[in-house]
Formats: structure tokens, sequence, C-alpha cells
């Protein structure tokens, strides 16, 4: 065959952030997972808080999917620390949950960060991943919040 009738080759690249794969796999898994479990799409959702002065102290972001919720981020300026904006930030998110019909929430944090606020929230160790650089883990909490509906 020549070089213009060869068929073509499979491959494998390694590289940098690539958006179009990330947005493709996002497609791809969340249109899986919605026919596997007939809960449908996530619906992301955030929590901002400002100052007095109106400057960002901190925030949250997360997802509602069926009666699950999850935590991905939460974060509170380092001068707003202790002010009780992380439970305020929480709570509200727990609220949300709540309403949207959650009865579980998920959220994970490394050994270095927040396990021991999640727990005074409430929160249940469900497990731990070794393997964080510098021999930390990752903790993954869970609180029951609300009680699903019976038919």
């Amino acid at each position: 065959m020549t070089a213009d009738h060869e068929p073509a080759v499979p491959s494998l690249r390694v590289g940098g952030e690539d958006e179009e794969l990330s947005r493709r796999l996002d497609q791809e898994l969340t249109a899986f997972n919605a026919r596997a479990t007939g809960a449908g799409e996530p619906v992301e959702f955030s929590v901002r808080a400002a100052d007095a002065a109106g400057e960002l102290a901190g925030g949250l972001t997360g997802w509602f999917w069926g009666s699950l919720c999850g935590i991905e981020m939460l974060w509170v300026r380092e001068d707003q620390r202790h002010e009780g904006w992380g439970t305020r930030l929480m709570r509200e998110a727990e609220a949300a949950a709540g309403r949207r019909g959650c009865t579980d929430i998920l959220v994970s944090s490394y050994s270095f960060q927040a396990p021991g606020f999640y727990k005074r929230l409430g929160y249940r160790e469900t497990g731990r991943l070794n393997g964080v650089p510098g021999g930390h883990q990752d903790v993954y909490l869970q609180k029951t919040v609300g009680v699903a509906a019976t038919p």
C-alpha cells in the first residue's frame, strides 16, 4: 500500500491540559451516569461569602445529583478564618441540599486541611487514601441531612 492508502493507526498522546478532552469526557460520563442511575444530570451550585466591605471572604462550590450533594471546594480568606464563615457556608450548602431533596452530603479534605472541621459539623469519616504528597491522606466524609420520601 502507498502512504496515501495506509489504514489509520490508533494512538495515545500524553499532554498538558486539554479542555476539549475534559469537556467530552464530562459529557460522556455524565450521560452514562444519568442513564445508569436515573438520577439525571448533576446541577452545580455555589455559596459566596462577602465581608462588610463587599469583598470575597470565602466560598463553596458543589453539585446536586439525585439525592446526593457533593462539596467540591470550600475556602475562607486567611484574615477571615475563625470568624464562622466556614460553618455558615456549610450550613447554607446543607440547607440548599435539603431543599433539593438530598439525603446525603459528601466531601473530602486532605489531612492537612480541615477534616476535624467537618467532623465538628457532624460529618463522619468514611475512608482515607494514602499517597498525598508530604505523607498526607485524602479523608472522605459523609453526612446524612434528610430522609428520602417514601412512596
